[in-house]
């Protein structure tokens, strides 16, 4: 096999190890999540094709190490009836993690499971310029480290302040992290610096007078992140978006704009560092459609 055909198992998940022969190969797990059926047949393929070991990856993945070359389509064809499928390398949109969001987790603002299969259904394997991560945190204790990935997103739940009923009790200015919540000099108001606060709910969640109100609730989106060798730290962009349909449109334009943009084997983040991000978000605004 020469190195161009080593280079095309590669993008289709199956990946040359160090010793001679060998495959690790990667499945395609979206969120973290697989059924106990799909538990069942990755055992098997292991057991039956590697040396009975599994390696759970970074990204909630999964791979199966120390597979032979002549075994790799008896292993994808084992696996197929579980609908577990080989995932991508190379220049792609990769698998999607999530965290357990709302319906599992009590500080989840989203259904992060749900988004993550929206999108990876729609982007996943996908040709980009480089390769690109999209990470989904429920709500901004940011499990998932939505600014490490290339697009990430957490639940977002805004503030909002009514006089009436309020006793300026100090709770809700006492809970806020990052000292968002002031009062006014006369100290009749309540004032919320936009600025500052990071959509975590904890002032609506203590506030004993229920007057301190959810203004808005949906998904925060970050761009730009990556890890490895140079680092570098996605910027939010956009305001709250309010629907999970908003949030896919919303990754779709970045896409576009990375592919209309980007450099071959350029990552995201610095194709932005060249562009700037008010380019992004002006081209995001305008093709996702959004208010």
């Amino acid at each position: 096999m020469n190195e161009a055909d080593f280079k095309e198992l590669k993008k289709g998940g199956m990946m040359r190890q160090a010793e001679g022969g060998l495959f690790s190969v990667r499945l395609h797990v979206t969120g973290g999540r697989l059924s106990t059926k799909q538990l069942r047949a990755i055992r098997e393929a292991a057991d039956r094709f590697g040396r009975g070991e599994v390696h759970l990856t970074s990204r909630q993945g999964v791979e199966i190490p120390n597979v032979p070359q002549d075994s790799l389509s008896a292993l994808k064809e084992l696996l197929a009836p579980s609908g577990v499928g080989v995932g991508v390398c190379g220049p792609t949109v990769r698998t999607v993690t999530a965290c357990q969001g709302c319906k599992v987790c009590p500080s989840g603002v989203i259904d992060s499971p749900a988004l993550a299969e929206a999108v990876d259904r729609r982007f996943y394997g996908k040709p980009v310029p480089h390769k690109f991560k999209v990470g989904i945190s429920g709500c901004t204790n940011n499990c998932i480290k939505a600014e490490e990935n290339d697009a990430g997103i957490k639940g977002w739940i805004e503030p909002r302040w009514e006089g009436p009923g309020c006793t300026r009790c100090g709770v809700c200015e006492a809970v806020c992290p990052t000292k968002a919540i002031s009062k006014s000099g006369t100290g009749e108001e309540l004032l919320i610096d936009r600025s500052l606060c990071i959509g975590c709910g904890d002032c609506i969640a203590s506030c004993p007078t229920g007057t301190m109100r959810e203004e808005n609730r949906g998904y925060r989106l970050f761009a730009g992140g990556k890890f490895g060798r140079v680092p570098f730290l996605g910027k939010r962009i956009l305001g709250v978006l309010k629907t999970e349909e908003e949030a896919v449109a919303a990754v779709a334009a970045v896409l576009e704009f990375f592919r209309a943009h980007g450099k071959s084997r350029e990552r995201f983040g610095d194709t932005l560092r060249r562009t700037g991000f008010p380019a992004l978000e002006s081209y995001v605004e305008e093709k996702g459609e959004l208010p």
